[in-house]
């Protein structure tokens, strides 16, 4: 056959087989070598001593009949925010005072390292410096990726758009950065493998000179990765770019590439890193700031030296010092803040660029594929990407100023949509209604306060120490945090002449929390094991790893054939009222926020379905952390404020004629006020408060509320088996005040009193279990027809249509249902009268606004 093909074809048949078998060994060795990795990885390595290490264990198996999930042996306990507290003050656990060692000239009370911020790079500095040994603190303001760190692009990537620059500009920089994420990657989607995941993300092609292009670009991308690589990336003609895509703009379509990145849940990872950090010994607290630091003179230096921090904890007011031989800087677009408080003329380094994302439903994208625009309307770069079962656009790229909160402006969310609709199919109408969550995040690029007065912005990351001793690490991305951390250890090993017992790095090796026992078919087992929907399984082994057996262990009974487990916090998404207990318990979760936007991500999916589920969420952590009155209405207050950064609409910027009147709210109804100014932030306030009050409290009933129910059951109990019969249901309804139109309701009897109960809702507490029925029902009166038909709504939902006797349960699970259509529908015609009231809204909503978003 050889002596067959022509000697022209020889050369051809001979280099073609030769690249082919290169390929396979690439491919194999590459196959090996990461199952080695990983194989070293889940040995256990340097983790055998650490209380990460976890495998779970039922001790009992569940009983749905009363309500108990199965009894499971808990994960090692890690301290708790108080004993941290305590640790950071020099103290014992307990708060006794901390023993000289009489063989030892150290203090006790010092550390070897303070480290301020608690985003990416500072938990990932804390992780690397405990893991060697060292001696760790650090502190946050706010939470764990309160900032930029939450706020991300959800991607691990080495930046294609990076490479790009690194050949057309021969910018060597930009190529070494690449390199570094590529490696990063890897390592990332190794040592969290539940929170980090490979995404094929698709770049549509519209002119065939773009073909061999972008295909050289993504071939040198996979090249790069070495032995790293993802999977490898591909051409798709144009049906079979249409089949995985079907959203796309088939105008001029004549293909598309699909290279592989990594996409991992930013905050949830911040989360394991500061726990991880704290099972190697790191005492980590968040809501403590920095408001001081303390310097002394030390013989041989110029200038007084840090050698401690004054902080106050931002819950209680409480300040205390934490003394350390050096203090690391790594509060991102911050930076400036604290190396002004080492000196107060010191030179502004950060230049903060906002960058933008929106969150839209679902069907605007695959579950399994990305989309990448390589050159938006204005030379820049924006992806297209499914994210936690929602749609993520961004980003965009602005300069701005440094704040906690920064805000989405409709300019940039418009600009979004825009380049969403240049590739999207013309079927795909993307309206402004669609986008369910908005909110900024502040990228802190970083001049080189030790470069000359003309040098640009770094391009990666900056580590600078100043004379009096702070070291300061800023810049980079998400990707390279861990050799960030790496970097700045290493330096600060050197500057304070620290004494590690392990003198390099060990993250690359170091398995977050929730790693050890994770595998992708982990879910099977919650679901057969505490009967969760498959949906919230997947959920919980996604989020927490192996730690989702001790979520699931706090889930409550559903009451329902199934799931037999798992109150959600709303409906659409999988989140738990679980996740909140085991946030506070285990998460270091101190405020409403912490859960809804960084141990949940419901405040960045969709901020109108966390403001309703607030109340519940706030009502769980009272219990959990005794909260009074006064807390939780705080609580409230700073959430909805929250909410308002991350696209909730915000009724201070409604603008509306000067001088218009404007309605009220009287009993739930909305009327023109004579003579009233332009007030629709309180008018709008009051709808959201009676809203919240009656419909997203829904599950939550009074202990008075509660009682008077069951008295009233207890009139049809005949039998008193614990069961009434179907067709007394609308009796006992209407004798309790929730429907009005049933001829043959009984009377209501005297039930005994009961203790008044405080309620943060909003409804006064009443006396007894009659007034407190009096108080829960809703009050605005609708016909009997559309009673039958709100009735029969509830009956279908909560299954009682199916039923010939109803347990206790059965009927609050109607009234539960009742409270939040009535709350919802009143909420809307209420919001809709004070609309058609207002000559500016005289038009009416547009179908732009009418996707269920914000």
């Amino acid at each position: 056959m050889w002596r067959a093909i022509t000697n022209r074809r020889r050369p051809l048949l001979a280099a073609a087989a030769a690249v082919g078998t290169a390929a396979g060994v690439f491919t194999y060795s590459s196959v090996q070598s990461n199952r080695a990795r990983l194989q070293r990885l889940r040995a256990g390595g340097i983790d055998a001593d650490t209380d990460s290490i976890w495998m779970p264990r039922i001790l009992a198996d569940a009983d749905p009949a009363s309500g108990r999930p199965p009894v499971l042996e808990a994960p090692p306990a890690l301290p708790t925010r108080s004993e941290l507290l305590n640790a950071l003050q020099g103290k014992a656990k307990d708060g006794s005072p901390l023993e000289r060692d009489a063989n030892s000239a150290r203090d006790p009370a010092e550390f070897d390292l303070l480290i301020i911020g608690g985003g990416a790079t500072g938990t990932g500095v804390a992780l690397d410096a405990a893991t060697r040994g060292l001696k760790v603190a650090l502190v946050e303001r706010d939470d764990f990726s309160a900032g930029t760190s939450s706020r991300s692009t959800k991607l691990v990537h080495g930046g294609v758009r990076y490479l790009e620059k690194a050949f057309m500009e021969l910018d060597y920089e930009q190529y070494k950065l690449v390199c570094e994420a590529l490696h990063e990657r890897a390592t990332f989607l190794e040592i969290a493998p539940y929170l980090a995941y490979q995404l094929p993300i698709m770049l549509p092609l519209y002119k065939w000179w773009q073909l061999p292009y972008y295909w050289a670009g993504c071939k040198a991308y996979d090249l790069l990765a070495g032995k790293e690589a993802l999977e490898s990336s591909y051409i798709l003609s144009k049906t079979k770019a249409l089949e995985a895509f079907p959203m796309l703009r088939t105008d001029d379509l004549v293909g598309a590439l699909v290279y592989y990145d990594g996409q991992h849940n930013d905050s949830r990872m911040n989360v394991a890193l500061a726990l991880t950090a704290i099972s190697h010994g790191a005492t980590v607290a968040n809501h403590v700031e920095v408001v001081e630091l303390v310097k002394k003179d030390v013989d041989g230096k110029d200038v007084p030296q840090i050698c401690a921090a004054v902080c106050r904890d931002t819950l209680t007011g409480e300040t205390f010092t934490v003394k350390a031989k050096g203090v690391v800087n790594a509060t991102g677009p911050f930076t400036d803040g604290i190396r002004k408080l080492d000196a107060p003329t010191a030179e502004e380094i950060v230049a903060p660029s906002a960058g933008v994302h929106i969150i839209l439903p679902n069907y605007y994208a695959p579950a399994d594929m990305g989309l990448l625009d390589p050159q938006t309307s204005d030379g820049r770069v924006i992806f297209f990407l499914p994210w936690q079962g929602g749609t993520i656009a961004g980003t965009t790229d602005t300069p701005t100023d440094v704040s906690a909160n920064p805000r989405a402006t409709e300019d940039e969310i418009n600009w979004i949509l825009s380049e969403v609709r240049r590739y999207l199919s013309p079927d795909v109408k993307v309206r402004r209604g669609d986008v369910l969550a908005a909110w900024s995040g502040i990228r802190p690029l970083v001049r080189d306060p030790a470069a000359s007065s003309t040098a640009g912005l770094v391009r990666n990351h900056m580590l600078h120490v100043t004379p009096s001793g702070l070291l300061t690490i800023a810049g980079g991305k998400w990707t390279t945090y861990r050799c960030m951390a790496e970097e700045t250890v290493d330096l600060a090993i050197e500057t304070f002449q620290l004494e590690p017992t392990h003198a390099k790095s060990r993250t690359e090796s170091t398995l977050l929390i929730g790693s050890h026992g994770y595998s992708k078919t982990m879910f099977i087992k919650l679901v057969q094991h505490f009967g969760l929907e498959t949906e919230v399984a997947k959920h919980l082994a996604s989020s927490y790893g192996d730690r989702a057996w001790a979520v699931a262990a706090l889930a409550r009974a559903t009451g329902k054939s199934w799931p037999l487990f798992g109150k959600r916090l709303v409906g659409n998404y999988p989140y738990l009222e679980a996740e909140v207990r085991y946030a506070v318990r285990r998460e270091y979760a101190c405020t409403a926020v912490d859960v809804l936007a960084r141990r949940t991500r419901l405040a960045f999916l969709n901020s109108l379905a966390a403001a309703q589920a607030l109340p519940k969420v706030i009502a769980i952590m009272q219990n959990e952390l005794g909260w009074d009155e006064a807390r939780c209405r705080a609580e409230y207050d700073g959430a909805m404020e929250f909410l308002t950064y991350m696209g909730l609409p915000s009724p201070s910027l409604i603008e509306y004629p000067e001088g218009r009147e404007v309605p009220n709210l009287e009993n739930g109804v909305a009327t023109a006020s004579a003579g009233s100014r332009a007030d629709l932030r309180s008018a709008t306030r009051a709808a959201l408060e009676q809203y919240m009050s009656q419909g997203l409290s829904q599950a939550y009933f009074t202990r008075d509320e509660v009682e008077a129910f069951r008295a009233a059951f207890a009139n049809y109990d005949k039998d008193s088996d614990g069961s009434i019969p179907r067709g007394m249901l609308e009796a006992l309804l209407a004798q309790v005040g929730w429907i009005q139109h049933h001829d043959g309701a009984a009377s209501a009897k005297a039930a005994k009193p009961a203790s008044s109960s405080s309620s943060w809702f909003g409804r006064s507490s009443a006396a007894t279990p009659a007034a407190a029925v009096a108080a829960a029902a809703p009050s605005t009166p609708i016909s009997a027809d559309e009673e039958s038909t709100l009735l029969a709504q509830v009956y279908a939902t909560t299954g009682v249509d199916r039923k010939r006797a109803l347990e206790f349960n059965d009927v609050l699970e109607v009234l539960v249902a009742l409270r939040e259509l009535r709350a919802s529908n009143s909420l809307h015609e209420n919001l809709a009268a004070m609309r058609d009231r207002l000559p500016a809204f005289s038009r009416g909503l547009s179908t732009e606004r009418s996707g269920g978003g914000v």
